[in-house]
């Protein structure tokens, strides 16, 4: 699967049959060797009956025991070679599924980290569970149609053919009967999209619950909410079942039908064979022919329903895949183009007033809370902004140039289950020298120290063995060894006790030296060691200076910055 990394381009996800048609075309060869043996297979499974009928007319019957002995081996050998065959088709028709699900999940992913952080506002958990989990494999089963799909439609004709040099009357019968049993099934195979659709909408919507009451857990124990919501989960629990039972129920009759209808069609041919044999209108060994072909065209009939079925699924499936491939990240390039400025340059912010000097560690602090981060968010064009670099407009700017050089550091950043060492590297090589460096910056020396074996400890996902403070501070060290032209720090020492803190703020103050670094914190411990303070008033630029210039001028930043020191207090305790 060389080309298994190429996207599916904007028309592939138009609608969940372009997407299902992009998934055949991406694996055209192997499509069509499965193709290939599903056909040679399933008109193979009609010549033994022929060799059986030759056997009884030309050995048994004629009492040739030369001709019956020839015939029997024929027989033989054409059973070694379809099963040959079967294997082949297996295997093709495996790696074919498995190449949808590979290539699905890979394009969800892959379109997951463009959303970046959109995402959230975008997707739900359960939706990206749901695709994860169920979707894939419905698709990727539904290529399953590919392969003996087409065998089925051939193997079909060949049967008719074949009927029709026996007796003109069961090869009507087989013409007008398959479409017959499609006609039957057609309307299942609608009922089974319409509630597949809403059994899948509430799935979505039930895992999305279920993660947000996994990740909320400490603090619904905390507030005693969680019997309410285990309530609600019950509910929709129940809703979700019963939406389940309805599509089991269109499910089952499909099943029923796939079995049925066909035993129901060998049944009527056999009958009418039989009493052309009664008759003489035929001989013996051409009635255990046409009982051998009708029997055959049972595997066909089967494929049809039941492919049918998969489709119909699928297109469900690819519905929700397609919604979610088509979703927009909240910043294009959208013809951004211009280089970032050659060197160190200010960052200013025209909707807050704030400007950045090249080469300082700048703290915000807002009398709104949400102010400070909005800043950041405008600054790292995380959000649609007029902020320019350098004279530049950030969303003018390539945006893999901008990303190489300004770095957000958000304080709910995600830790992927790696070891301490790869954690920290990120994306960058692993020098141990410079990540043990950024991790004494970052005061989290005593995490590694703690931890089995050092750099080559595991961390899980989402940091789910270490306290919030030790994230944190992980956090903050990887964004030290990355170091980037220019940092934006989101409360990078919110979750430690002051002590801590204190080593924090005088890890970073010396690992940012000459850099250019932005932090949103109240804390004194932090804004102590700051070049330049920017106080927001109203989302707007307040006052500046350094710490002690603004408690001796600011009777409201005095106030604010007392009430952190004093919650910190708290939470250190």
């Amino acid at each position: 699967m060389a080309d298994t990394l190429r996207p599916p381009a904007p028309k592939d996800i138009r609608s969940p049959m372009r997407f299902l048609w992009w998934l055949v075309t991406s694996q055209r060869r192997r499509i069509a060797a499965g193709a290939t043996l599903s056909t040679l297979w399933t008109t193979g499974l009609a010549v033994p009956p022929y060799l059986l009928s030759r056997a009884i007319d030309d050995g048994l019957r004629a009492r040739d025991g030369s001709a019956l002995l020839g015939w029997t081996a024929a027989l033989l050998a054409m059973g070694a070679v379809n099963a040959v065959l079967g294997i082949a088709r297996h295997r093709t028709m495996t790696k074919v599924r498995m190449d949808a699900s590979f290539r699905t999940v890979r394009a969800t992913v892959r379109h997951a980290t463009v959303l970046g952080a959109g995402l959230r506002s975008q997707a739900s958990a359960g939706d990206i569970v749901t695709i994860g989990m169920g979707d894939v494999q419905v698709i990727a089963q539904s290529l399953t149609s590919t392969g003996p799909g087409v065998g089925a439609v051939v193997a079909y004709l060949v049967v008719a053919v074949l009927l029709l040099s026996i007796s003109p009357l069961p090869a009507v019968v087989v013409l007008a009967g398959v479409p017959l049993l499609a006609v039957t099934v057609g309307p299942l195979q609608r009922r089974l999209h319409g509630v597949g659709s809403r059994y899948r909408e509430q799935q979505g919507a039930l895992t999305a619950l279920l993660v947000d009451v996994v990740k909320g857990l400490r603090v619904l124990n905390g507030l005693g909410g969680k019997d309410v919501h285990a309530s609600r989960y019950g509910q929709r629990s129940r809703d979700l079942r019963d939406q389940g039972y309805r599509v089991g129920a269109v499910t089952s009759w499909v099943g029923a039908l796939a079995t049925g209808l066909p035993a129901l069609f060998l049944a009527l041919v056999t009958w009418l064979t039989a009493r052309m044999a009664a008759e003489g209108t035929i001989t013996i060994g051409d009635l255990v022919a046409v009982y051998g072909y009708t029997a055959m065209l049972v595997v066909p009939v089967s494929f049809f329903i039941e492919g049918g079925s998969d489709i119909a699924r699928a297109v469900v499936a690819a519905q929700r895949v397609t919604a979610f491939l088509r979703l927009r990240p909240h910043h294009l390039d959208d013809g951004a183009v211009l280089d970032a400025p050659p060197g160190p340059a200010v960052l200013h912010d025209p909707a807050s007033g704030v400007h950045v000097r090249p080469g300082e560690l700048t703290v915000l602090i807002a009398d709104r809370p949400s102010d400070a981060p909005a800043v950041v968010e405008r600054l790292g064009r995380f959000a649609p902004s007029d902020v320019e670099w350098g004279g530049i407009r950030v969303d003018a700017i390539a945006l893999a140039r901008l990303r190489e050089r300004i770095v957000v550091a958000d304080n709910d950043a995600d830790l992927f289950s790696a070891t301490v060492r790869e954690t920290v590297a990120g994306r960058r090589a692993g020098d141990d020298d410079a990540i043990l460096a950024a991790i004494d910056s970052a005061a989290a020396s005593d995490v590694v120290r703690a931890m089995p074996d050092g750099l080559e400890s595991a961390v899980t996902a989402q940091g789910g063995n270490l306290s919030g403070g030790q994230r944190q501070r992980l956090r903050l060290a990887r964004a030290l060894y990355a170091r980037p032209e220019v940092l934006l720090a989101v409360e990078p020492t919110s979750a430690v006790d002051a002590h801590t803190e204190a080593a924090m703020a005088a890890g970073l103050r010396a690992a940012r030296t000459g850099l250019t670094t932005v932090v949103t914190t109240t804390s004194p411990l932090v804004l102590e060691q700051a070049d330049t303070v920017v106080y927001l008033v109203g989302g707007r630029v307040g006052a500046t200076g350094n710490h002690q210039e603004l408690l001796r001028a600011r009777p409201d930043y005095r106030a604010l910055v007392s009430r952190g020191a004093g919650e910190e207090e708290v939470a250190s305790r």
